[in-house]
């Protein structure tokens, strides 16, 4: 069994928060399983329950390479990048986890994310944008914060929250396009009647089905985002209590969040970075902050709020001690 370092204080309100998305979750996707067999008969629950499990396990077992693959982040050891590859071994000696791998990728988005289904398969990604523009104890925050993440253990549970959320999403588009471009009957469930003649309830079905799915979407939408919301304001804690310095993350945030609303990153490399927003330290977007609810981050000023709260605490810690 791990033991976690002095520093370290379970997190119950993360813990209830990662339990009650899972249930929910996983509660409206059974749901959502058994009304697509309704409408699908000929299917079967069997074959969306199997489709199900099938793209889970993948999810499970492939995430991190999933997460590496869409950012073009490359693998790299101790001989090629020595000084950001000791930083991160060292604080991860102070959080007591395995050495995780580390990822580079070659992009002008500053931004950093970690990835894995536990703490022996995680990953510590960074991009080349974020370690040309931050100080090394800039930087270090922004280690220690992703490595919090690890020890938190709510990187595998935001990746199964995301797949959940990806499906959803994926099958309300197809139906839309399905209703939109082959017609309302869609031809599904058994579209002719016994008689050979159009089944006339196809249209409805293919209709319930799209708000089914709509709804599955939406659900997701904000159970994700609020879980996400919360393991940030986590992270950001734990890398204030790991460097012992919140003042040097607040100062790496600024600085992140000024180069992405300044609109000086090719849309091209922020499109890119978007595919893992809800994983990376600050989403890759451009304008105001979108209102929290829609956000998969809380906003810049509740963030730096929380640091300069943890900062006073420290301070006065000091001064009694």
């Amino acid at each position: 069994m791990t033991t976690r370092p002095t520093w370290y204080r379970p997190d119950r309100q993360l813990a209830f928060r990662m339990v009650l998305t899972m249930f929910m979750l996983v509660l409206v996707y059974v749901a959502f399983v058994f009304v697509l067999g309704a409408i699908f008969p000929n299917l079967g629950f069997g074959f969306f329950f199997v489709i199900a499990l099938i793209l889970a396990g993948a999810q499970f077992y492939f995430a991190d390479k999933i997460a590496l693959w869409s950012m073009n982040a490359r693998i790299v050891t101790a001989a090629e990048a020595p000084d950001l590859y000791a930083m991160i071994e060292r604080l991860a000696q102070q959080a007591n986890l395995p050495m995780p791998r580390v990822a580079i990728v070659n992009t002008s988005v500053p931004n950093a994310f970690a990835t894995g289904r536990n703490e022996r398969n995680a990953v510590v990604c960074v991009t080349t944008g974020i370690m040309s523009q931050l100080t090394p104890p800039e930087m270090e925050a922004v280690l220690a914060h992703e490595l919090t993440h690890i020890v938190n253990r709510d990187v595998l549970v935001m990746t199964i929250a995301s797949f959940f959320s990806m499906v959803a999403a994926l099958m309300t588009r197809s139906m839309m396009y399905g209703m939109m471009f082959g017609g309302m009957g869609m031809g599904y469930g058994g579209g002719y009647g016994r008689r050979g003649g159009r089944n006339d309830n196809a249209g409805y079905f293919a209709i319930i089905a799209f708000l089914v799915s709509a709804v599955v979407a939406a659900i997701s939408f904000v159970l994700v985002r609020t879980l996400s919301r919360y393991r940030e304001l986590a992270a950001d804690r734990g890398s204030a209590l790991i460097t012992g310095a919140p003042e040097n993350l607040a100062s790496a945030l600024m600085k992140i969040s000024g180069t992405m609303q300044a609109g000086r990153i090719p849309d091209r490399d922020l499109r890119q970075a978007q595919a893992v927003n809800a994983l990376a330290i600050i989403p890759a977007v451009k304008g105001d902050d979108v209102a929290e609810i829609f956000s998969t981050h809380p906003s810049l000023q509740h963030r730096l709020e929380q640091l300069q709260r943890i900062q006073e605490q420290m301070e006065s810690a000091g001064r009694l001690h």
